[in-house]
């Protein structure tokens, strides 16, 4: 055979093999898909050489010298295939993370003009009926004492209630401001949900709710205050959203190196949709566990996650037979704490 077509054929060959590697490689980084690349080129122009020199007949010597002019111009293209592979994965990787710090700031500003459009209706409605009453009050028009007691009643209600629109507020902008300083201590998570009930027992008993149950005696190092404050979120959300004659059950327990809490309640249940963006700052679908009139801004949630996180923890909710059931880890501590001495096991009803 004609040792032109030989070289050709042989070299062909020895591409289409190294293409194939170069294939097989494509998911790996841009370093080696184009080191690949360039050892492909550089071993297919070897191959012809080889089968070239051997049809010339030319000296072992003269193959020599060939192969090593090939080799040397292999590991310079090599050398060269890495300097621009890296500074291409170093570009991609750039513009990766500015794309994403991009999609990040867009969501963020996203969030908060979301957040601002609902907060703005949410306080105007309890400012407008405190302002009408005001005015009512102060033009004479309602004049007899019960009903100048109920307006009164209500203008206090609707203050506090913006007083918790307020708190939760500050409190989102300190999670998300990252000035949360957490005073750390080992305690366990049944004295933590010991100082979370007294806040929510009396709205359990208002709305004939039974709490039932304790938390585990498993040691963990949390800011007893905060944790209290999420522990006080599910439960209000769980006795809110539960009808009265049911219960609130709190249990708890460990998962490998973590301990956990959970509110169970009997609230039907929360849409599949809505469930992976209840805890989504300014998220309200009809069933998301987010208070329209009973009090606080319904960023119980976003709050209650920001602080577990900001602990190191988790926490999740997901659905149940007649209710939901929202959890909360801590990793376990490896010092053991005290059970408290006068800790009632909770039965409120």
């Amino acid at each position: 055979m004609n040792p032109v077509i030989t070289s050709g054929v042989v070299t062909l060959l020895a591409g289409a093999a190294g293409a194939v590697i170069v294939w097989l490689l494509r998911g790996r980084s841009a370093v080696t898909t184009m080191t690949a690349t360039v050892l492909t080129a550089v071993l297919a122009c070897v191959a012809g050489i080889v089968v070239a020199a051997d049809h010339m007949f030319i000296s072992r010597d003269d193959v020599a010298v060939l192969v090593a002019i090939v080799a040397t111009a292999a590991g310079v293209g090599t050398v060269c295939a890495l300097a621009v592979g890296r500074r291409v994965s170093a570009i991609v990787q750039q513009h990766a993370a500015a794309s994403a710090a991009r999609d990040r700031e867009r969501a963020r500003e996203a969030t908060q003009r979301e957040l601002v459009a609902w907060m703005s209706h949410d306080l105007r409605t309890p400012l407008a009926g405190i302002q009408a009453m005001v005015e009512a009050l102060q033009d004479g028009v309602v004049d007899d004492p019960s009903t100048v007691q109920t307006y009164l009643s209500n203008i206090a209600a609707e203050t506090e209630r913006l007083a918790g629109m307020v708190t939760d507020l500050f409190e989102l902008a300190r999670l998300h401001g990252g000035r949360m300083l957490l005073d750390r201590q080992p305690v366990t998570l049944a004295d933590v949900v010991a100082q979370a009930v007294p806040a929510a027992a009396p709205l359990a008993r208002a709305s004939g709710i039974r709490l039932i149950g304790d938390g585990p005696d498993l040691p963990v190092v949390v800011d007893v205050r905060e944790v209290a404050r999420v522990l006080s979120n599910l439960l209000g959300n769980a006795i809110r959203h539960t009808r009265a004659g049911g219960s609130v059950r709190i249990l708890g327990g460990s998962t490998g190196q973590d301990a956990y809490v959970a509110v169970e309640d009997e609230c039907g249940g929360i849409a599949a949709a809505d469930l992976p963006r209840v805890f989504d700052v300014a998220f309200r679908g009809t069933a998301a566990r987010t208070p329209s009139d009973d009090g606080g801004a319904g960023l119980g949630l976003a709050i209650a996650r920001g602080i577990v996180e900001a602990h190191g923890g988790h926490i999740d909710g997901r659905n149940i037979d007649g209710g939901c059931r929202f959890t909360v880890r801590f990793p376990l501590s490896g010092t053991p704490v005290p059970t408290a001495r006068h800790r009632p096991r909770l039965a409120v009803s």
